[in-house]
Parts: C-alpha cells; structure tokens; sequence
C-alpha cells in the first residue's frame, strides 16, 4: 500500500508560478514512476508529467512543455511539479499518481486555479 499527499495547490494569476509536492509513505519501494494528473470540470483527468523512480526519465504532455518540471526527492519519497507561466486553461485538480507493478495510487487531489 502506498499513501500520497498533496499539498501546494492555490490560486495565481495567469503568467505565474506555482510548485506542488507529493510525498508517498508506505510501501514506496515497490514505486516505479510516479506522475501528476490534471482533472479540468467536465473533463477526463490527464496525465501531465511523469518521471521514473531509479532513472528520473520524465514524461510530458505536450501541453505543458517547456513551462512545467517535473522532479524527485528519493530521501524524502516526494515529487514536485513547478509550474511555470501558467495559463488560465491549466485551471484543474491536480492528482498526484504512484505507480507499481500491481497498482495505481492516487493521491486526494489539489485545487489550482489560474485567474486575474
């Protein structure tokens, strides 16, 4: 079993920055990858980065490319996602997602909201 929790979420003007973590407990040695979804109102949620847990190799949408960063902190089991020059389509909840050879884990969700 692996645990997640979001924190960093909010609201910043469009253009702005903002930076998420997600710090994993439990069973985190069986963590492969461990990425970050975007779930906009109406919409299906969408993988917006992800990086592996040995190799840091990164993954991004094309959406965000060249604005987020995604990052590990093995001592700490955390992931973070800078997220720069935001825009107001970016607005969503963002799930933080664990990833092992069994199972998905899903963290609880944090609110981001790009507005003036």
């Amino acid at each position: 079993q692996v645990m997640l929790v979001e924190s960093g979420g909010g609201l910043v003007q469009p253009g702005g920055s903002l930076r998420l973590s997600c710090a994993a407990s439990g069973s985190t040695f069986r963590i492969y990858a461990m990425g970050w979804y975007q779930q906009a109102p109406g919409k299906q949620r969408e993988l917006v980065a992800r990086i592996t847990w040995s190799g840091g190799s990164r993954y991004y949408a094309d959406s965000v490319k060249g604005r987020f960063t995604i990052s590990r902190e093995n001592t700490k089991n955390t992931v973070y996602l800078q997220m720069n020059s935001v825009r107001p389509e970016d607005t969503a909840v963002y799930y933080c997602n664990a990833r092992t050879g069994e199972s998905d884990y899903w963290g609880q969700g944090t609110q981001v909201t790009v507005s003036s």
